[in-house]
């Protein structure tokens, strides 16, 4: 009787655990790059380099083609990102933030929803969303925070460099060898095997490709053969970003984490269109062009979602915070008033229709609206009339047909008011040099 007891017992235990682990809530994990345009990935297209572990993303799950953000520029990106609503709605348009210095505070970030369903938190990298004490990550949701509050100005002696495991004020940086790209992926990894049991929430915002152009020696090594001196850094500071993917790749599959992992890769913006980092994309970082804000975007969820997929359905950074409530097991309350929708019904394959009819976009007296595939476009700071794009043939935007289709340019026009008139007006000031 009590080898049968037993023998119950330890089957009912194996259940237990059976049952639990179908049930746990995933890992959450957002890679975020500076600057990165639509064509300076290898799965977009990139020859030079090669970014095999960014690639990897990828092939282990769905690549878009259409993947955007709200805003062309970093801070109001990210605002966006941290909040799933149009920047636009709390007066965040801007690199100069708000009245406030910061996200505004009455915005409930990312990763105060994470904490709120019982994950670990932490930021590793470019924050950008205020350097007051109240507005650094450790007061928006975040357990942890080891990074830079803006543009370092420096990959190696970074200014506005927090450890919050030493303190919540920013320290210089001592270490001869320190690299800001090398740095985060060390924390990020050490972090992970710290919090192996789950569930956990990491944010890696990398300062990385943004300038300026700094790569240590073991990576300009790789580049030698390329004699533009610019180009050869820019080059070097990419693959870094791919390596330090690679390590926190690699240390979910060491800890056995990837399959319970729900795994994103966007940019803040596009590429600065004097690099040509954008491919075939007209414009770059803050343009409403499509340049400054389709970029690449990639989500991986091994076993849940299709593996090697190219989706050319919109989609928008806005997606990822309902996107992972919903994958944490939490509901979307209509009080939050997010603009961004849960992806995962669209990644799945149970909904075929496309997540977004319509984006609008809105920064210093430039903006865009994208209606199925029709774009109106007012692409940068001028009195030009705005023209009118068919993104399904015309990706480039180089053939207006703004004159030819009067009746299009009203109906998109009367869109982009009608969502306009709901936000406040817009800020006048310009983006802060220092935060280019």
């Amino acid at each position: 009787m009590k080898l049968i007891i037993a023998f119950w017992m330890l089957v009912l235990t194996f259940a237990l655990h059976a049952a639990g682990a179908a049930t746990a809530k995933p890992n959450i994990l957002i890679f975020c790059a500076d600057d990165l345009g639509y064509g300076e990935l290898g799965c977009y297209g990139m020859k030079e380099v090669s970014t095999p572990n960014i690639n990897s993303i990828a092939a282990n799950g769905i690549r878009f083609t259409s993947g955007y953000v709200s805003a062309p520029l970093c801070s109001p990106s990210r605002a966006g990102l941290m909040a799933g609503r149009y920047q636009q709605r709390f007066g965040h348009e801007n690199n100069l933030m708000t009245s406030e210095g910061g996200m505004p505070l009455a915005e409930t970030t990312l990763g105060q929803r994470m904490k709120a369903l019982g994950y670990a938190t932490t930021i590793v990298g470019k924050w950008h969303l205020g350097k007051g004490d109240e507005h650094l990550p450790m007061k928006r949701g975040f357990d942890e925070y080891f990074g830079v509050f803006g543009n370092p100005g420096s990959y190696f002696t970074p200014k506005g460099f927090i450890d919050s495991r030493e303190s919540s004020k920013s320290i210089p940086v001592a270490d001869k060898d320190f690299y800001t790209t090398d740095a985060f992926a060390v924390r990020a990894g050490n972090w992970i095997e710290q919090h192996k049991d789950g569930p956990w929430f990491l944010f890696l915002p990398f300062n990385a490709v943004h300038a300026p152009h700094e790569a240590s020696e073991k990576y300009l090594e790789r580049f030698k053969q390329i004699k533009n001196p610019r180009r050869q850094r820019f080059d070097a500071m990419l693959s870094a970003m791919d390596d330090a993917v690679g390590v926190v790749l690699g240390k979910l599959r060491e800890l056995k984490l990837e399959e319970n992992t729900l795994i994103f890769f966007i940019s803040d913006n596009g590429a600065p269109a004097n690099r040509e980092g954008n491919g075939v994309l007209r414009g770059g970082k803050h343009t409403c062009w499509e340049g400054g804000t389709r970029l690449p975007w990639m989500v991986q969820w091994k076993g849940k979602l299709p593996a090697g997929k190219v989706d050319d359905r919109p989609v928008v950074q806005l997606d990822v915070m309902p996107t992972c409530v919903a994958a944490a097991g939490g509901a979307v309350d209509p009080m939050w008033k997010l603009d961004g929708v849960n992806l995962l019904p669209y990644l799945s394959g149970k909904n075929e229709e496309r997540p977004h009819q319509t984006l609008h976009w809105r920064i210093d007296g430039m903006w865009a609206v994208r209606h199925g595939d029709m774009k109106l476009v007012h692409g940068e700071a001028n009195n030009d009339p705005p023209e009118l794009y068919d993104l399904a043939t015309d990706i480039g935007e180089k053939n207006n047909l703004a004159t030819k289709q009067p009746e299009k340019v009203k109906t998109l026009k009367d869109l982009w008011d009608q969502w306009n008139s709901q936000m406040p007006i817009a800020s006048k000031s310009k983006r802060k040099a220092e935060d280019d």
